[in-house]
């Protein structure tokens, strides 16, 4: 028997949810750093998205299609069939939804999603594709859910049900948007700072930001494993660095609001370095490379976004040199781009089916 699904015939819900750069900080959002310490992290939201689109099966099954990852599956509508699922954050989110937001029902759903970015690319996407599945199936089923209960949901979907491996930054990123200081405190506490930077301070920061994708895909859970195993014991080098990592943030969040790019920059790099002594990998070969070609290009700092050892970097550089950068580093086989932030986190509607 076909279940009623909450969706007007021939209607859809669709959702998205930005990804982030990590300016200042990351690290510091993992537990037990942040359980004992307090963790702060800074980051800001660009225009890339994660999408999410849910539409009334058109056989009874459950479908789950990744769009960016030419995947797709179709499984009965039980919790043993979902559980085999290849496409892991889909069937996690549905599982959870619909054993906590639906009364146990397994509703034959079509969930379509894609990511205007590659797996592994250190902007938060596997987060924020969480969110926006989450922020979908709320407006789907009429959830009365702030963006805490979003982001509080989708991070404890990826972390305790699916065992993935990270920190909390990247959930809260996505479902609040903007630029935002946040802080990571013990019992789960987490407090948003969204921040009131002048229209003017990020027009210049925009303008002085250049992205570039090194090519390499990476999986950041031995890193973060790395990470947290020295947080685990007395390193106290490792140590001294994830507290200089959370003093940047700090100082970085005031060097924002108060429009010093310059400033930002001193902080970037000396932040960076810190990073690279958390975990062996963090830095590479060709990020080293990347760094230096950037450094030579009127770059005055950089740094990877997110866990390390491939992904996306970031540099800031005086405007009038953006374009000279980029070229140089798409001629090095990266892809680098300018980058425009967003204001606005996850977000859904409903349209017609096309």
């Amino acid at each position: 028997m076909t279940l009623s699904v909450p969706l007007e015939k021939g209607r859809v819900v669709r959702a998205r949810a930005p990804l982030r750069l990590g300016l200042a900080g990351g690290g510091t959002d993992l537990s037990p750093y942040c359980d004992e310490f307090g963790g702060a992290v800074l980051n800001c939201t660009i225009d890339r998205y994660a999408y999410c689109f849910i539409d009334e099966s058109p056989d009874d099954l459950v479908h789950f299609i990744a769009r960016d990852i030419a995947a797709a599956e179709a499984m009965t509508p039980d919790p043993t069939s979902i559980k085999g699922a290849s496409l892991g954050i889909h069937a996690g989110v549905y599982l959870r939804m619909m054993r906590d937001h639906a009364g146990g029902r397994m509703l034959p759903l079509r969930i379509t999603t894609f990511v205007d970015a590659p797996p592994g690319s250190g902007l938060g996407s596997s987060s924020a594709l969480c969110v926006a599945m989450v922020e979908a199936f709320r407006e789907l089923l009429g959830l009365p859910l702030g963006l805490y209960d979003v982001a509080h949901l989708a991070f404890e979907i990826e972390r305790i049900d699916l065992g993935l491996a990270g920190g909390k930054q990247d959930q809260y990123a996505a479902a609040f948007g903007g630029a935002n200081f946040i802080e990571f405190l013990a019992n789960d506490r987490v407090v948003v700072n969204p921040l009131r930077v002048s229209r003017a301070v990020l027009c210049e920061f925009e303008t002085s930001l250049v992205t570039c994708f090194t090519g390499v895909s990476r999986r950041s859970d031995a890193i973060i494993t790395e990470q947290v195993r020295g947080m685990s014991h007395d390193a106290g080098n490792h140590l001294e660095s994830m507290h200089q990592l959370k003093a940047d943030a700090i100082e970085m969040k005031q060097a924002l609001l108060r429009g010093e790019i310059r400033h930002m920059g001193d902080i970037l790099n000396r932040s960076w370095e810190a990073k690279k002594r958390t975990a062996r990998g963090i830095s590479t070969q060709l990020i080293d490379n990347l760094y230096d070609t950037a450094m030579g290009y009127g770059a005055i700092a950089g740094k990877v976004s997110g866990a390390g050892g491939g992904g996306f970097m970031m540099f800031l550089v005086p405007p009038q040199s953006r374009m000279e950068l980029i070229a140089a580093l798409n001629a090095e086989g990266a892809n680098a781009s300018a980058v425009q932030f967003t204001s606005v986190g996850a977000e859904s509607w409903r349209a017609d089916a096309v």
